[in-house]
């Protein structure tokens, strides 16, 4: 609820502070005296579009503060917009800097404006679909409930890697790169260079063979004299003598040591054999493991490392083609029952429509449009999410967006019309100019209108007409008078007295005209208001 409203510095109002309370409030006075330039300064204070124009001559900038009470709570919000005569207007949501459209997104939470202005929460398709909903009391949870799991499986499938057809791109070359590294059986990272070394005796066999006959012969021959030969005479010779017996023992280890090589050189020489198929094997086999190393890595432990990774992606792959099946049947399976719960909930919002326009039809017709049709128009199949309020404001016309097909007054009594039929919307509406071009019955029928709208929110309502004014809980007179040769408007309550007095003022011209005075007080008293 608004509870407060200060205007500094716009148009003709210099300094002027409201304060408000529950039920209807009705702001009256002459033509011209600044009454929708303070539905302007909320309008405003809600995000609308600011101009330096609006700013009161010799000013710097005009400033719109509205404190407002959220609810049983009480909590306290307070919005304000500065807009200087050049430059970027400011908004401030308690104190702390706002964008307009920040300040616009706070506000509809809070007032809706009818009249000549673009604030109408009415007018967007969304907030029209959730009024039939409102009315219908559909209830949206399964439909809800059904897209959040689907999206949820949707995310899960995403989650297991790209299409279908990539997938399986990536399996089959997996695959085939597994096999090629299992049928070559790569015995351990170390086999290219153990093969090496055996590529490369085999490669000198012949020259090995030779030169290891003729290390043999020096050291051990039984042809001729040797290593092993004078080396033993000359441990004989130094055995001799006790004094040379640690010489001896040298001499003695070398010469076991002799033929321990000796030996080793023999047998070397033995298995230094040719061998052309198993060399042209090796080479063959080489070549084989070169190629798939090439192919993953630097080595062969690359090419292990390669393999066991692979493994684990295939196995995540089948894995994920197993859950990817069972999370396309559950989602399709839930497609279905989607598909179920939003034609249930079109057939609901489709079989409410003719209701909701009877019954809006029926309060435009009180309300001085009694030519006037609506029309819910809907989707004739699924869940009718494209739900559109249409106007034909006068009788033969055609039928057009709420925002298309009336004037400011016209559209103001249209919504206020559906504000009598639906529940939803803001805890403050402000209707401007909701009673032009009517007055005698239809006038009294918009002031019951609108007192019966403020039992259960905050109205405000700008009027010429008595008969409207005489059903507010409180009104609020606005006056122009020049102060200091210039023109500047005040508001003020007025009660008692002084309102019997706007009154008269409102029938007749005259405060103080004595019928008019008495007109006005069967007015109050007709309306409960005395």
């Amino acid at each position: 609820m608004l509870v407060e409203l200060r205007v500094r510095e716009l148009g003709v109002i210099s300094d002027l502070d409201i304060v408000l309370g529950p039920g209807l409030t009705a702001l009256t006075g002459e033509t011209g005296a600044g009454k929708t330039l303070l539905v302007e300064a909320l309008a405003l204070l809600l995000g609308g579009r600011a101009e330096g124009s609006v700013v009161r001559a010799g000013a710097e900038e005009a400033l719109v503060e509205g404190r407002f009470v959220a609810g049983e709570s009480g909590e306290e919000l307070v919005l304000a917009r500065a807009v200087p005569t050049s430059g970027r207007s400011r908004g401030f949501v308690d104190g702390r800097m706002a964008s307009a459209s920040v300040l616009a997104e706070t506000g509809s939470g809070l007032v809706d404006l009818y009249g000549q202005h673009e604030h109408q929460s009415l007018l967007r398709p969304g907030v029209q679909r959730q009024a039939l909903d409102r009315y219908a009391g559909v209830d949206l949870g399964p439909v809800r409930d059904l897209r959040r799991r689907i999206a949820e499986l949707d995310e899960a499938i995403d989650a297991l890697g790209g299409d279908e057809a990539t997938r399986a791109r990536e399996l089959d070359l997996l695959r085939y790169e597994l096999r090629e590294i299992d049928e070559l059986g790569v015995a351990s990272a170390d086999e290219d260079g153990e093969l090496a070394e055996e590529e490369r005796l085999l490669a000198s066999a012949t020259a090995l063979r030779a030169a290891l006959t003729d290390a043999h012969e020096s050291l051990a021959s039984e042809a001729g004299p040797c290593a092993v030969d004078r080396v033993g005479d000359a441990l004989t010779a130094l055995e001799r003598h006790a004094p040379l017996s640690g010489i001896a023992g040298r001499v003695r280890s070398l010469l076991a040591e002799l033929d321990d090589i000796a030996s080793e050189v023999r047998r070397a020489s033995e298995l230094a054999e040719e061998d052309p198929e198993r060399l042209a094997a090796v080479r063959e086999r080489r070549e084989r493991l070169h190629r798939v190393v090439r192919k993953h890595g630097e080595d062969l432990g690359d090419v292990l490392a390669f393999a066991a990774g692979a493994r684990r992606r295939v196995e995540e792959l089948s894995a994920a083609d197993e859950a990817r099946r069972a999370l396309g049947n559950e989602r399709a399976m839930l497609a279905g029952s989607l598909a179920e719960a939003e034609e249930a909930v079109g057939c609901v919002r489709r079989g409410a429509a003719p209701g909701l326009a009877h019954r809006v039809e029926e309060h435009l017709g009180e309300l001085a449009l009694p030519g006037a049709r609506l029309e819910v128009a809907l989707g004739a199949t699924g869940i009718a999410d494209d739900v559109e309020l249409r106007l034909a404001a006068n009788k033969g016309e055609p039928y057009l967006p709420l925002s298309k097909a009336a004037s400011g007054g016209e559209l103001a009594r249209a919504m206020l019309a559906l504000r009598l039929v639906l529940t939803t919307g803001p805890p403050t509406l402000v209707f401007d100019e909701v009673d032009a071009g009517i007055g005698g019955a239809a006038a009294l029928a918009v002031g019951k209108a609108l007192a019966a709208l403020a039992r259960s929110r905050q109205v405000l309502v700008v009027t010429h007409l008595a008969q409207v004014a005489a059903y507010a809980d409180s009104q609020i007179a606005v006056a122009k008078a020049e102060q200091h040769g210039r023109s500047v408007t005040s508001a003020r309550l007025v009660e008692g007295d002084e309102r019997l007095a706007e009154l008269a003022r409102m029938l007749s011209g005259h405060p103080a005209s004595v019928t008019a005075r008495r007109h006005a007080a069967e007015m109050l008293a007709s309306a409960g208001r005395s």
